[in-house]
């Protein structure tokens, strides 16, 4: 790869630019807002759990031992916004390289693609956040390009590390759960020995395995119940009270014994919220307010059980009483299952069609101030967040869920082409991308929108390489009436001349 790139004179200049530009993005931009950017709950909650070196905490550990890694040279977070912005920057450059030398787009198509990429205001409100969405997001982005790696040049070397970069995103983030699928798919189009393949895989499951195992361990020991994560139980619930909202009192299911007081703590809830102007987050669609508001009814329940153990800790009471959340989300899904379509499932897609820009439509989440473990941990001198801007909306990012929409529908219209003009045929490699693609489209698409909230600092990575990939179909298409115009024109020396620069290496 890095022969490729400083040999050909073009690349090398792409990558100078490369450079060039992301620093003085950055510049720009740490300039207009000095400080990194905090979710309030997400980002403390990863704080505490670096700062005390806990086993596992509300979101998993990945990032946050990162964090505890960090700071073993710097508590600057200003170098740790510019490392995370410079790993995604230089994850999608070694991407868009490896597209670049597998499938020798136009000058049209490299510009195009490579500006997209280097010139993305969403990275920079990302990667300035202390959460792990920049992180995965570089760590999903290497993962991926080295599937094509693997395809096309595979080692065993190749292999091994693909292993490792996929288990170090699971502990990061756990929708690298469904990543082993995309694997599968890669590393069986590629022409290594069936033993290697299976080695490779079986390193991967082996490693997500033990971690998924420790955490199980982990929450057996502070709870008494066996589960990977209480995420689980508490999306379920969460999910399910989306659709039970808008059950009609008359048409409702006597839930089990065991359930009688939650169901009643939940549908008093109902009708107390029902004035949206005094309950305003009762107006949001499939989102996760129930999860997290303090006055829901699924935190008002965890705090009953745990009303004579004041000395509980947070995380094993949010932990406890997950695996009874888990059981009784599925058995309200189970009894109102048209209304968790219309009022969970239909809306979610719909998210997914167009992500929301949800906390990167304002900086730090409109909050100008931080909670004391940031502080410690960060050494800042005051608690109050400055910026050089005059507020603190960002909209910048408004074309996004335009964009992406519009990509959707335009990926899926060439994908048709493609298929139709018999491109499996003509562009075996583009072929061997597009399977890659479609697998990551359709698993994510799954995923999101059963089980996790949709919001476009979770979509980036399947966006950014859709939209890579539009970019190749557009141009697979227009060569190809080209080549059926000259056809028809029967000129034979144009048709020689579209081969010869066409995306097929």
């Amino acid at each position: 790869m890095i022969e490729f790139i400083f040999k050909k004179e073009s690349n090398k200049w792409y990558a100078i630019f490369a450079i060039i530009g992301s620093i003085l993005q950055l510049t720009i931009f740490k300039y207009l807002y000095p400080f990194a950017s905090f979710i309030n709950g997400d980002s403390y909650s990863y704080l505490e759990t670096a700062y005390h070196n806990l086993p596992i905490n509300t979101y998993p550990i990945g990032y946050s031992m990162f964090l505890r890694f960090f700071s073993i040279f710097t508590k600057s977070d200003t170098i740790l916004v510019a490392f995370q912005y410079f790993l995604v920057q230089l994850s999608l450059q070694a991407f868009i390289f490896t597209l670049f030398h597998y499938y020798k787009p136009s000058p049209i198509t490299k510009i195009s693609l490579f500006t997209f990429t280097l010139f993305n205001p969403a990275i920079l409100y990302l990667s300035n956040y202390i959460s792990s969405d920049a992180f995965f997001l570089a760590l999903s982005i290497i993962w991926f390009t080295q599937l094509f790696w693997i395809i096309n040049a595979p080692s065993k070397r190749l292999i091994f590390i693909n292993a490792i970069i996929l288990f170090v995103a699971f502990t990061v983030r756990y929708n690298a759960l469904f990543y082993p699928i995309i694997a599968i798919i890669a590393i069986f189009q590629g022409k290594q020995k069936t033993g290697l393949k299976i080695g490779g895989l079986s390193l991967s499951f082996l490693l997500i395995g033990a971690f998924i195992l420790y955490n199980i361990d982990q929450y057996n020991k502070l709870t008494g119940h066996r589960q990977f994560t209480p995420f689980t139980g508490w999306q379920t619930a969460n999910n399910a009270l989306y659709a039970y909202r808008f059950v009609d009192s008359a048409h409702l299911k006597k839930v089990p014994v065991r359930f009688f007081q939650l169901d009643k703590m939940v549908r008093n809830y109902f009708d107390s919220t029902k004035d949206y102007k005094k309950h305003p987050q009762e107006t949001l669609i499939a989102s996760t307010v129930y999860m997290w508001a303090p006055n829901s009814p699924l935190n008002l329940y965890m705090e009953r059980q745990f009303k004579k153990d004041s000395g509980t800790n947070a995380l094993k009471k949010w932990a406890t009483v997950a695996p009874f959340l888990s059981e009784y989300g599925s058995v309200i899904i189970r009894y109102y299952p048209k209304e968790y379509l219309k009022y969970y499932i239909i809306p979610n897609i719909i998210k997914y069609y167009a992500p929301p820009i949800e906390f990167l439509s304002q900086y730090s989440t409109g909050v100008d101030s931080v909670s004391p473990i940031a502080s410690v941990w960060f050494n800042y001198k005051t608690n109050k967040l400055k910026t050089r801007v005059k507020d603190y909306k960002v909209e910048i990012l408004n074309f996004y869920p335009i964009l992406t929409g519009t990509m959707n529908i335009v990926l899926l219209f060439c994908l048709l082409s493609f298929f139709l003009l018999k491109g499996v045929v003509k562009s075996p490699r583009l072929k061997h991308g597009m399977l890659l693609v479609i697998a990551l489209w359709i698993v994510n698409f799954g995923f999101s929108v059963i089980a996790a909230p949709i919001a476009l600092r979770f979509q980036l990575f399947p966006i950014l390489v859709s939209f890579s990939f539009t970019f190749f179909l557009l141009e697979f298409l227009i060569k190809s009436a080209f080549e059926s115009e000259s056809i028809n024109n029967g000129a034979p020396e144009e048709i020689n001349r579209i081969k010869n620069d066409s995306v097929i290496v």
